[in-house]
């Protein structure tokens, strides 16, 4: 009973991927160019979102390219919100060394308090998306050198069961956020199946869970490919302590939000549950961020 209560009183941490690789074509209301990305930010930090993901829309550039294009977005985004927490996607590169190249130029500008980690390999429509053992070695270090909380994005059991390895074995770096993405009724670029992954229901919900048991590791849950608040997979994980990723990175339907509408969606449904919203401030405490604003 004290850990459902617990649970139940935990501030939500809602996180913003605000655009990804989604287009104009499926959403006329995606951010792309660096002034876009920083004023939607603020709106969805406004709205209630404490982390902020996007990409930038030039993805095959030089790492010092690439970070100088993140910086033309979040430089105004934490002029405004200083405590804000953002955080980059992969770059381009034909080696895991060049594809996070623009990590470290965003650590050195002082920007980041979050990294990345895809602990597996995963087909994502017509992409495969490949992390090796030794991938996945170099995220987890790049983490742990630069101080930033990683992001673990789960797309099927193995990544988890990669990052429980590493969690076992005392080599997680601190401040980790474990994503738990589950394939909607489209794949990553908006089309209609196959996807990947487990769908956004309650077994696969409990399954997960079921593998995070005694683990303490904080967690969200996303619908890639669909709706997580509509698919009522949200409500399912406020219920049980979980976090909620949202956006027009993942977004699928027949709507067409703004990334506003979804964080404030998702603040409606924890509402509904009885949670607080976390801050930016909150959020970097519960998840024990080992960088200050």
């Amino acid at each position: 009973m004290w850990q459902e209560s617990a649970a139940v009183a935990t501030p939500v941490i809602i996180e913003a991927a605000i655009n990804g690789l989604t287009t104009r074509d499926r959403s006329p209301h995606v951010p792309r160019s660096p002034a876009e990305i920083a004023e939607d930010g603020l709106r969805c930090l406004a709205a209630g979102a404490a982390i902020v993901h996007s990409h930038n829309a030039e993805m095959a550039v030089p790492a010092a390219r690439a970070a100088e294009l993140y910086l033309a977005a979040w430089r105004p985004l934490l002029g405004a919100r200083p405590d804000a927490i953002v955080y980059p996607t992969v770059g381009s590169g034909a080696t895991i060394v060049e594809k996070y190249a623009h990590i470290p130029f965003l650590v050195e500008a002082g920007v980041l308090r979050m990294g990345l980690v895809d602990p597996g390999s995963v087909n994502l429509g017509p992409i495969v998306y490949a992390n090796s053992a030794d991938d996945i070695e170099h995220e987890m270090a790049l983490c742990a050198r630069h101080r930033l909380g990683p992001s673990l994005a789960v797309y099927e059991p193995g990544f988890l069961r990669a990052t429980l390895a590493f969690h076992a074995a005392r080599r997680l770096p601190p401040g980790a956020l474990v994503k738990l993405y589950f394939g909607g009724e489209h794949d990553y670029f908006g089309r209609p199946g196959p996807t990947f992954g487990l769908p956004p229901t309650r077994a696969s919900l409990e399954a997960y869970l079921a593998m995070l048991e005694g683990t303490g590791l904080p967690w969200s849950v996303a619908v890639m490919g669909g709706d997580v608040v509509r698919s009522g997979l949200a409500r399912l994980a406020l219920e049980r302590g979980g976090h909620l990723h949202v956006g027009l990175e993942d977004y699928s339907g027949p709507r067409t939000p703004t990334n506003e509408d979804l964080v404030r969606e998702a603040v409606q449904v924890a509402g509904d549950v009885g949670r607080p919203i976390a801050t930016p401030s909150d959020a970097a405490r519960l998840l024990d961020l080992p960088r200050a604003a």
